[in-house]
């Protein structure tokens, strides 16, 4: 890897001075510098093996998790899904916090049971060789749940991971009695049709809901177009297989808008939340990540999971399992308890909080666990 990531042929730097056009080459460079000399991945494998991960072939692949069982009798089992471009990186700072929550804060009656699992084409797991979509994720979530013994437990997922929670709420398992997110996709018909029709808004729309609506579309105009590519021609996308260099951009450069400071994109691969440092993720974080990626050369495989997941991905979910919802104030857009309350029939939580943003168990993974422990109170 590192081999390859001195041999990098730089293209020329930008003719801009923002990121408009991209991951800037300056502050690209150092990082590859960074990652070529200074990086160490032991580090990022001692944690990894300490924790109690697992192999099991559910519908033909191997799906890898990591599963932590609390010392707290009681705990409440939860299945978690990452995004893209994430893995189970994302939320291992969550594992104390939500199994020994005394330790931070919590009590023992907040205790849960954590798996995370590997996407299908993500990290350890197998690379689908037929169409894997949310709904059939969804479904090897729910056996690989029961298949560990637990015939009562709730999802949470964000970004991708949000979908697949939100697919498995439809499917209704017995077992699935509620799930939480913190990127909403089911939104009120009249509000999906005006992002994926172009529509006009609803009449009777907010200026919090009309200021979303404006973010939330801007962001499909300007930075989607990576999402584009993978829902599209992910095939093409050869350099993420040959390139460590390539591979760190496209992670990268999926931000919230065209006047993010360099720095900030590659310290925490989106702008941090207001007031927040960017030391939230840090270098070693990121590069964490993308050296999964790297290692287990899942760049191309993680983005057919967007061939196999094609728009439209909002609308009003029905299901009548109960469904928290949490918006954070760094995350792509803000919705508004009405716009949750439309795409979930039985919403029974909505908070905003304070700091964190599209990677917010990650950035802050206190408040998250916080946040997971309000939602799934009443189910302990």
């Amino acid at each position: 890897m590192k081999r390859r990531i001195n041999a990098t042929r730089w293209p020329e730097k930008e003719n801009v001075t923002d990121t408009s056009q991209g991951v800037q080459l300056g502050p690209l460079q150092e990082l590859a510098r960074y990652w070529a000399t200074d990086y160490d991945w032991r580090k990022c494998e001692a944690k990894l093996n300490a924790l109690p991960q697992f192999v099991t072939e559910i519908d033909g692949l191997d799906i890898h998790f990591i599963h932590v069982r609390s010392k707290h009798k009681g705990a409440l089992p939860v299945i978690i899904s990452h995004g893209w471009p994430g893995s189970i990186i994302e939320q291992i700072k969550l594992i104390g916090p939500l199994t020994d929550p005394t330790a931070f804060g919590g009590t023992a009656e907040d205790a849960f049971d954590v798996v995370i699992p590997s996407i299908p084409g993500y990290g350890f797991s197998s690379k689908p060789t037929v169409t894997w979509d949310h709904a059939r994720m969804a479904r090897a979530w729910v056996e690989l749940m029961k298949r560990l013994g637990y015939t009562r437990f709730v999802a949470q997922g964000g970004d991708v991971g949000g979908q697949i929670t939100d697919a498995m709420a439809v499917a209704a398992p017995a077992e699935l009695v509620g799930v939480h997110t913190n990127f909403l996709f089911a939104l009120p018909d009249n509000v999906s049709n005006t992002i994926q029709t172009g529509a006009p808004p609803p009449s009777d729309i907010t200026d919090q809901e009309k200021a979303a609506l404006q973010k939330l579309q801007g962001f499909f105009v300007k930075n989607a177009g990576y999402a584009i590519e993978m829902a599209t021609r992910p095939q093409t996308l050869y350099g993420l297989a040959d390139s460590p260099v390539a591979l760190a951009a496209w992670l990268i450069d999926h931000g919230d808008g065209d006047d993010q400071p360099a720095a900030a994109v590659l310290a925490a691969m989106r702008t941090p939340t207001e007031g927040q440092p960017p030391e939230r993720l840090t270098r070693d974080d990121v590069l964490d990540n993308i050296t999964l990626y790297w290692l287990t050369n899942t760049g191309v495989s993680s983005a057919r999971s967007y061939w196999d997941n094609k728009p439209p991905y909002f609308g009003p979910k029905k299901f009548s399992i109960p469904a928290a919802f949490t918006v954070f104030p760094g995350e792509i857009y803000q919705p508004s308890r009405r716009w949750a309350e439309g795409g979930y029939p039985n919403l029974v939580y909505f908070n905003e909080a304070k700091k964190g943003g599209h990677f917010a168990a990650w950035e802050e993974p206190l408040v998250f666990a916080s946040e997971m422990r309000a939602a799934f109170k009443a189910l302990h």
